[in-house]
C-alpha cells in the first residue's frame, strides 16, 4: 500500500482527514520529539481503532510533516506514490 493510500485509508476508517488527525496530535503535544511512536500509536489505537501500519505513516506526518523521500515516488506497483508531498485535506479535495 503506498503511503498515500494508508493516509485516505485512514480517513475512511475515521471520517477525519488526515491534518484534522495531525492537529488533534499537535494539541496534544505529540509534534514533540521527546514524544515516541508507541505513544502516539497508543492513542490512535484507543481513539480510533488504527493497528500499526496505518497509526504509523500517521507518525511520520506528525512528526517530519507530508514530505516523503523521492524513493516512495513512481515506484511500480502498489507501492509506489505519485509525489514526494502526501495530500492531508481529504480525498474529496484531492488534485487529480
Amino acid at each position: 500500500m503506498s503511503f498515500q493510500a494508508y493516509l485516505d485509508a485512514i480517513e475512511d476508517k475515521t471520517g477525519l482527514t488526515p491534518r484534522a488527525l495531525v492537529d488533534q496530535a499537535k494539541e496534544r503535544g505529540f509534534d514533540d520529539p521527546a514524544v515516541k511512536a508507541g505513544e502516539i500509536l497508543g492513542w490512535l489505537k484507543a481513539e480510533y481503532g488504527l493497528g500499526r501500519g496505518h497509526g504509523m505513516a500517521l507518525v511520520h506526518v506528525i512528526k517530519n510533516g507530508p514530505q516523503i523521500s523521492d524513493k516512495h515516488v513512481g515506484r511500480e506497483g502498489s507501492h509506489g506514490d505519485e509525489s514526494n508531498m502526501l495530500w492531508l485535506d481529504g480525498k474529496a479535495s484531492k488534485p487529480q
